[in-house]
């Protein structure tokens, strides 16, 4: 069975489970966007006339060490890692990846306000406010 997504080159077949190559970036298996955070970066993207691709990158600072980073893209990179799901994307650098390989991006709506939320097996301890995580 396989599905067809397309490139610059026209439609292309993938596999489920394997990677699909466009100039270098890949499909990513190892990390994930929820229904829930699909939803509401195709909801941005729409209102702002943008491509619906987060990107999601971690820099150094923040509370315990390391921060997440969350923005819009217009384009995938060559060395990103890619999540799709629907007509959404998940980007992630390639430097990036290794520290929140296996995650998963949710969209949470709380009492306390609404966010994007980084579900990170790789985290050994977070802050309160979850932007910010330490290996």
């Amino acid at each position: 069975m396989s599905a067809t997504t397309s490139s610059r080159d026209g439609p292309v077949a993938v596999r489920p489970g394997t990677a699909y190559l466009s100039g270098m970036a890949t499909l990513a298996p190892e990390i994930a966007l929820t229904d829930s955070a699909a939803a509401r970066v195709a909801a941005i993207a729409a209102k702002q006339g943008k491509p619906p691709i987060l990107r999601l990158s971690v820099d150094g600072g923040g509370c315990s060490g390391f921060q997440y980073k969350f923005g819009f893209a217009d384009a995938v990179e060559s060395d990103d890692a890619v999540a799709e799901n629907g007509t959404v994307r998940l980007v992630v650098d390639s430097v990036s990846l290794d520290l929140v390989r296996g995650a998963a991006v949710d969209y949470v709506e709380e009492l306390g306000g609404a966010a994007f939320r980084v579900t990170n097996p790789q985290a050994a301890s977070g802050c309160g406010c979850g932007s910010s995580f330490s290996i």
